[in-house]
């Protein structure tokens, strides 16, 4: 199991725990809305490490996005594991001929 994947568990199983436990718990019981927006956030906040070339914040910033990625999911169901399979679906394929196929 890669880290990921123990992140994605962990992140499910505080799904249904008391949210003045954790901050994941807190943050999913807010619901979906709130978990995307505090994505949003996380993603911005990358998109200006990465302009402003600070390498250490972007990869702490990166880390952030995809932790936070992993809630917005969870909060609706999503398994990493059918994101996972999406990307592995898509590796060789070029980016245009994919974006056409699901135009078609």
């Amino acid at each position: 199991m890669t880290t990921l994947e123990r992140l994605a568990a962990t992140v499910a199983a505080r799904k249904g725990a008391d949210p003045q436990s954790s901050w994941t718990a807190k943050l999913l019981s807010k619901g979906p809305e709130k978990c995307a927006e505090k994505f949003g956030e996380e993603a911005v906040e990358a998109v200006i490490a990465a302009v402003k070339g600070d390498k250490a914040e972007l990869t702490a910033e990166a880390a952030d996005v995809l932790f936070h990625l992993l809630v917005m999911l969870e909060s609706r169901d999503v398994a990493l594991a059918d994101v996972l399979a999406e990307l592995e679906r898509r590796e060789g394929t070029s980016g245009i001929a994919e974006k056409a196929a699901r135009k078609g």
